[in-house]
């Protein structure tokens, strides 16, 4: 909605493994103007800015700092660790690798959380969110593997099963990590929506109301008695 009020704003990391699609989920998600001939350079480190509509009457902004993609056993700077309300972490079904970098990110994460919370009492510390994002980036690519002579049906299956299995494994890992998994394909805009809307919506939960009924009643009959 155009009349809709910016309210917050969020600080999030996005991170992952190189070649995962990073920054083609954030050009799509912001822009819409990523095609199959988009030529995407290596990300240094760059940030992003997004208005998401949760539905709230309002409009709650994300400043999402893209990151260069990691390799080998390279670590995520610990200077990104400091300061983001969340971490999105990212990496391709298609490769097995990708997946596997996000458990030492995750426990980067939570080390330096369990730092913090030493230093500082942890009840007064605000909650740190954290979601994965498997990018389905290999489906473009199987489609021109597809048409290759070369293919055939049981290499498809092949792949199509490495897929799946990397899926599970991820669904898996998350769930025990207590952390929330989607599908996309950046690609599609559409299916880009849903992760950044519900991370919004977790960093900014609406206000809800008193659960004491009786001092609400109070409130209302005290703001009568001043107005007459």
């Amino acid at each position: 909605m155009l009349t809709s009020k910016i309210s917050k704003v969020g600080k999030v990391v996005i991170c992952g493994a190189k070649g995962v699609g990073k920054t083609s989920i954030l050009e799509q998600l912001i822009y819409g103007n990523v095609t199959l001939d988009t030529e995407i350079h290596s990300t240094i480190e760059d940030t992003y800015v997004a208005s998401v509509d949760t539905g709230k009457g309002s409009r709650d902004t994300l400043r999402i700092y893209d990151t260069a993609g990691l390799q080998g056993s390279v670590q995520l700077p610990r200077h990104y660790l400091s300061y983001p309300d969340a971490f999105i972490l990212v990496y391709d079904p298609s490769d097995p690798a990708s997946l596997d970098m996000l458990g030492g990110i995750k426990a980067d994460i939570d080390k330096f959380k369990d730092k913090k919370s030493q230093r500082k009492c942890s009840q007064f510390l605000p909650q740190i969110f954290v979601i994965v994002i498997a990018n389905m980036r290999s489906r473009q690519s199987s489609r021109s593997a597809n048409s290759s002579p070369l293919s055939s049906p049981q290499i498809q299956q092949q792949q199509t099963d490495a897929i799946e299995s990397n899926l599970t494994r991820a669904n898996n890992w998350c769930a025990r990590e207590r952390i929330k998994h989607y599908t996309v394909n950046a690609m599609e805009r559409a299916s880009l929506y849903e992760p950044f809307v519900q991370l919004a919506s977790r960093l900014y939960p609406p206000q809800t109301k008193s659960s004491f009924p009786q001092l609400r009643q109070l409130t209302q009959k005290t703001s009568k008695v001043d107005n007459s």
